[in-house]
């Protein structure tokens, strides 16, 4: 008898240990989701500082492969912020990132041409996940 009641305890707790553990996976997913969230839209708002930070000035003097990068660029941030805006899962999130990466690239391509720091690196697909704020500050 004494056994079966110790079994019946134990299969009890078991039980409640795996829907704890179930509820805290299901739990850091949501989180996760969150981050990937964040992440998205700070490369999104880095895309739109980027284009919003070059002066008309230097923008009169634009050749025809600046203006059509910089077009570009802008298209990619409609697109991302589109993106953004339903996206509801990690991969939704990744893609937006990617979107945003893109415009980035031809940010970089327009300032090139237009002869503006010349010397920092474009972003990189599969790179976008380096996150510290010096390569942030540098290439907007």
């Amino acid at each position: 008898m004494a056994f079966a009641v110790l079994l019946s305890l134990l299969l009890i707790a078991g039980a409640v240990g795996a829907v704890v553990a179930h509820r805290r996976a299901r739990r850091s997913d949501a989180l996760s989701d969150l981050d990937e969230e964040a992440e998205a839209n700070r490369w999104v708002v880095h895309l739109g500082g980027s284009l919003s930070a070059l002066d008309v000035r230097t923008l009169a003097r634009a050749d025809r492969h600046a203006v059509q990068s910089l077009t570009d660029a802008t298209e990619r941030l409609r697109t991302a912020r589109a993106q953004l805006a339903t996206a509801h899962s990690g991969a939704e999130y990744a893609q937006v990132k990617r979107t945003a990466v893109e415009g980035l690239q031809h940010v970089h391509e327009a300032r090139t041409a237009l002869g503006l720091d010349s010397d920092q690196p474009a972003p990189v697909l599969g790179q976008e996940r380096r996150s510290d704020a010096r390569g942030l500050a540098r290439s907007g």
